[in-house]
């Protein structure tokens, strides 16, 4: 049985598809929107396809920092930052309340630094596959934020809860914006609108 991912690399070597919305218009008989860009996402998980992502040329900066279609992760990140703090000085520490601080903490202080620093470095998702930006991710919070902790030794706020969330948080946050810019002025070279496909080989 032909199935819909099969359908979908055919068209691009076929040359009858080069971007996802050409791909839902060829396949939208046979499947639903939803399908085909399930689909799309597990070829390009399987790095069996790649998808470059293009921005309207009349884009401004602010403009896709306020769209969730180009930069969901950037919103994902903010709100763990905020909903961190918010666990450390709103939630009382009892339990099972504190479960939600353990959890966000940890994501905070383990995963956060490194994810936004490693988009920052690679902004192409091609750069780097998916494995490889998590253990980045990873390894370099565990770099980063000894690091922070060791400056902050050397100055007058010294190595307190206060002086690290919003060290950490002002990091976080500074290289997820270089992050979002870089990706923002790689996809400006192009005038194309569509999310285009290429095939791996």
């Amino acid at each position: 049985m032909v199935i819909i991912e099969d359908l979908i690399l055919k068209a691009i070597d076929e040359g009858k598809a080069s971007s996802v919305r050409e791909v839902i218009s060829l396949l939208k008989k046979k499947f639903t929107g939803a399908e085909i860009l399930e689909a799309v996402k597990r070829l390009e998980d399987k790095e069996k396809i790649e998808l470059n992502y293009k921005i309207p040329a009349h884009y401004s900066f602010i403009q896709y920092l306020k769209s969730a279609d180009y930069n969901f992760w950037l919103h994902l990140v903010f709100l763990a930052s905020f909903a961190t703090s918010a666990t450390i000085y709103l939630l009382p520490a009892i339990y099972p309340l504190i479960v939600t601080r353990w959890v966000l903490g940890s994501l905070f202080i383990l995963f956060l630094p490194g994810y936004t620093l490693i988009e920052a470095l690679f902004p192409k998702r091609s750069d780097l596959d998916s494995i490889e930006r998590l253990a980045l991710s990873i390894g370099l919070s565990l770099a980063v934020t000894p690091l922070i902790g060791l400056i902050l030794n050397y100055t007058p706020w010294g190595i307190r809860l206060d002086p690290i969330v919003i060290s950490l948080t002002i990091f976080t946050l500074t290289m997820s914006l270089l992050a979002t810019h870089r990706k923002f002025t790689t996809a400006k070279t192009s005038t194309s609108d569509t999310h285009n496909l290429k095939k791996e080989t």
